[in-house]
């Protein structure tokens, strides 16, 4: 099996609780950008019209999310970002928590404040709930179809990739850690992932040769003052695999086994186990619902990023 999940190996977020989570993505800006986003495509200049034309005031009103499904809840957290961008006369009490998974009919938070308000922020709040929440419910069916597989004791975790809605990153992230995975690198800026495109072409020597030295550039930008969370490589063959294992212990943190079957990923670990480098094996290519069980039982982390189910 696969050594135990070492955060400081890949990403230091997953240390953190969902609601330090929420707040550590939403301080690089990017939540603030996706709402204003919302709010200029839908408002525009001329604002909600169709308020303009029946409600002649602005009535105080109290609504509330209700699930439609059972299902894990995801987004409460943006809520109040929302809130000052959309309608800052709404108050919001939440009934419920992100990562909670609750039953159809559970009542998730209730919004209080003007009519007028309330219109313009409940179509992003729903729609941002509903994409949110059915992530982290579909990663829930993930993380359980590797329980079931492997057991409770399995340590291969479950990590997202950067295969995400462009511009709903981080709240897409975020949405994965309340269902039970993991995050992987946020982008291309804080950690480094050679893949085969950046060694197509390369005999495993070559690759080996050519890691080695990306590591000490790697090693030199820290020394600079650049935060770089991992250093990984993928490779696609045993062959290459052996290559990158030959390199010095600290060169690599994590190899991206790609598309490797089931056999290839247990002789990857056992190749792994033989050379004693303390390296994180992931498997890539071929996940879905049907396959991630087997996959975790070979001790390789296998990174998916499923689809999303309606609220």
């Amino acid at each position: 099996m696969a050594d135990a999940f070492a955060a400081n190996a890949c990403n230091k977020v997953n240390d953190l609780s969902l609601p330090e989570l929420y707040k550590h993505l939403a301080s690089t800006g990017l939540v603030k950008r996706l709402l204003e986003l919302a709010r200029d495509e839908d408002l525009g200049e001329q604002g909600d019209v169709t308020c303009k034309v029946t409600l002649e005031e602005s009535k105080d009103i109290e609504t509330k999310i209700v699930s439609r499904e059972q299902l894990v809840v995801s987004g409460l957290a943006i809520i109040p970002d929302a809130i000052e961008i959309f309608a800052p006369g709404v108050m919001a009490t939440t009934k419920a928590e992100d990562g909670a998974f609750v039953e159809k009919g559970t009542t998730l938070v209730v919004l209080k404040g003007p009519s007028h308000e309330m219109l313009r922020l409940e179509r992003t709040v729903l729609n941002l709930m509903s994409r949110m929440s059915g992530i982290a419910t579909r990663v829930r069916d993930y993380h359980q179809a590797i329980l079931t597989a492997a057991g409770k004791d399995c340590k291969a975790k479950l990590l997202d990739t950067r295969k995400t809605t462009p511009g709903l990153r981080v709240v897409e992230k975020y949405a994965v850690r309340c269902g039970g995975g993991y995050c992987h690198r946020l982008g291309l800026h804080d950690a480094v992932l050679i893949k085969d495109n950046h060694l197509s072409g390369l005999s495993p020597p070559q690759v080996a040769e050519m890691v080695l030295k990306a590591s000490k550039e790697r090693d030199a930008l820290v020394k600079k003052g650049l935060e770089i969370k991992f250093f990984e490589v993928e490779v696609d063959t045993l062959e290459q695999l052996d290559a990158v294992l030959s390199l010095p212990t600290g060169a690599v943190d994590i190899i991206l086994c790609d598309n490797f079957n089931c056999e290839m990923l247990s002789q990857a670990v056992q190749k792994r186990d033989v050379s004693g480098k303390p390296i994180l094996l992931e498997a890539s290519g071929g996940v879905n619902i049907k396959t991630i069980g087997a996959i975790a039982c070979t001790g390789a982390y296998p990174p998916t990023y499923p689809p999303t189910r309606a609220l």
